[in-house]
């Protein structure tokens, strides 16, 4: 079976434009999220799932210097990017990352894949009450034939804008749990707060390598118990 990591990254954020392209620690936060993606083990390849809008160019340009694939599709139905990349580097098994996250732990990925047989497996990213990974770490695996089918059967906004709405109400889902319950801890970026944690977590963590993961991070957040304060009131957005 062929695995790939697909991240969707745009330029349009409404909260915090441009965030993927945004400078942390003298790179791109798209930078580090791939950096942090090469290092998956179990995956065959990465692939940036971009808009064809002229704004996201910027994007395209990144990956052909660094001779990363990328897919460009919809901006609005991210389902049809995401099953236009799938289709295009005939995986068999999709891994599903967004790029605002310049935190995200390859060895959780990797365990996973690991794990993997056939369905859906998540950390739990819409369902709070089986959450127990940090927001940042969301990750989801599907088989490509699901994929296909949400792309020719999903009919509602909320299902073609978040990519797996209509697999979730169509299939099971089994949750990928942490022992411990980090789910009070935002490690994703979406505001300008979000910046200012993940940047204090560089400033300690990353000294020009990423050989730090989740439970570098946990150790940094405990000891520093300010951080959480910093965006501990941010809400997510609602899928519906």
């Amino acid at each position: 079976m062929k695995k790939g990591i697909i991240v969707q990254a745009r330029t349009g954020s409404s909260r915090l434009p441009n965030k993927v392209m945004m400078e942390l620690d003298d790179k791109k936060v798209l930078a580090h999220v791939l950096e942090r993606l090469s290092q998956v083990e179990n995956a065959d390849v990465v692939i940036i799932a971009t808009t064809e809008k002229e704004s996201d160019d910027v994007i395209f340009e990144f990956c052909k210097k660094r001779a990363v694939p990328c897919f460009r599709g919809s901006e609005d139905d991210v389902l049809s990017r995401y099953y236009g990349a799938a289709k295009e580097h005939k995986l068999d098994v999709v891994v599903r990352i967004t790029s605002d996250c310049p935190l995200i732990d390859p060895k959780i990925i990797d365990e996973m894949l690991g794990r993997y047989e056939e369905g859906i497996l998540t950390t739990g990213n819409s369902d709070l009450s089986t959450r127990t990974f940090p927001r940042g770490m969301d990750t989801e695996i599907f088989k490509f034939e699901y994929l296909k089918d949400a792309f020719n059967n999903a009919s509602e906004k909320y299902q073609r804008e978040h990519v797996t709405p209509y697999i979730y109400e169509n299939y099971e889902n089994i949750i990928f749990s942490n022992e411990v319950d980090y789910s009070k801890y935002r490690l994703t970026l979406d505001t300008k707060e979000d910046f200012q944690l993940i940047r204090a977590v560089y400033e300690i963590l990353y000294s020009g390598y990423h050989d730090f993961y989740l439970a570098e991070i946990i150790d940094v957040m405990e000891k520093n118990p300010e951080f959480y304060q910093i965006n501990c009131m941010i809400e997510q957005k609602k899928v519906k």
